[in-house]
């Protein structure tokens, strides 16, 4: 469980506590809620995620909602801290519990992509110089990574936050900047801060924030090396869509370590 909110804090920018809308709707599929818990136990286990980053999926009956979980460590996630969302970042069921305080993002990302079912932002140690570097572009460098095709954009927070703001996206105008700069990508690194990664179903997305980090480590390796060769526009379009047939069995392996039976 997180501990209660510092007093010192309430009434700041860091309030996280915030009251539920009145008007409810049908629950989500508690099959969806539980495979979000794990989702977060996933990308804990695969390094995406440390004490901070999240994973969001779409309401299943109610597509202008969202599901994530509470504030807290994504490894300590269960079924029963998923809260409902509405797109302005609204909790329906939070019940005084406090939320993330950049839940903007999906919001927003789910406002601008119909077409994404499920949104990871997470802080992934070897992604986050690619998002800083002023001459490095991250491209797919391996088959398994693809789906990020020819050109990741970098979300400058500066453009729209000012130079003295603390990265984090805090509210719907900046959760919607960054949607903008994501655009039609499946990522979009953010500047100093780590990345954020879509899919069109949950298992999509959290396999893509785990190869978005593994191939920020191989072509991080390979630039030591001098030269080196990223995939071809046609390369990335072919294997994104071959690879994307076998996600269930990285889920199923990862489901399992997971769970350390592995």
């Amino acid at each position: 469980m997180t501990s209660p909110a510092t007093p010192a804090l309430e009434g700041t920018a860091f309030t996280s506590r915030v009251a539920d809308r009145a008007d409810g709707g049908p629950a989500a599929d508690r099959a969806l809620v539980e495979e979000l818990a794990m989702a977060n136990h996933i990308l804990f286990r695969e390094g995406v995620v440390d004490g901070f980053g999240h994973v969001s999926v779409r309401h299943d009956k109610r597509p202008d909602r969202f599901l994530l979980a509470r504030n807290m460590a994504p490894a300590l996630v269960t079924a029963d801290d998923i809260v409902e969302f509405d797109f302005d970042g609204n909790p329906v069921n939070a019940n005084g519990r406090t939320v993330y305080l950049e839940r903007f993002i999906h919001g927003e990302v789910f406002r601008a992509r119909p077409d994404v079912m499920a949104v990871v932002h997470s802080h992934s140690p070897s992604v986050v110089p690619f998002s800083i570097s002023r001459k490095a572009k991250f491209l797919p460098v391996c088959h398994m990574s693809g789906f990020l095709g020819m050109c990741t954009p970098v979300f400058e927070i500066r453009d729209h936050a000012g130079e003295s703001s603390d990265l984090l996206i805090t509210n719907s105008r900046l959760g919607a900047a960054l949607a903008k700069t994501l655009g039609a990508c499946d990522c979009a690194l953010m500047r100093g801060h780590g990345s954020t990664v879509v899919g069109a179903n949950l298992r999509e997305a959290v396999f893509r924030a785990v190869y978005t980090e593994v191939n920020a480590k191989l072509q991080s390796e390979a630039m030591s090396l001098g030269d080196f060769i990223p995939l071809t526009e046609g390369e990335a379009v072919t294997s994104a869509r071959n690879i994307a047939s076998q996600i269930n069995r990285a889920w199923d392996f990862w489901v399992m370590r997971a769970q350390g039976k592995l």
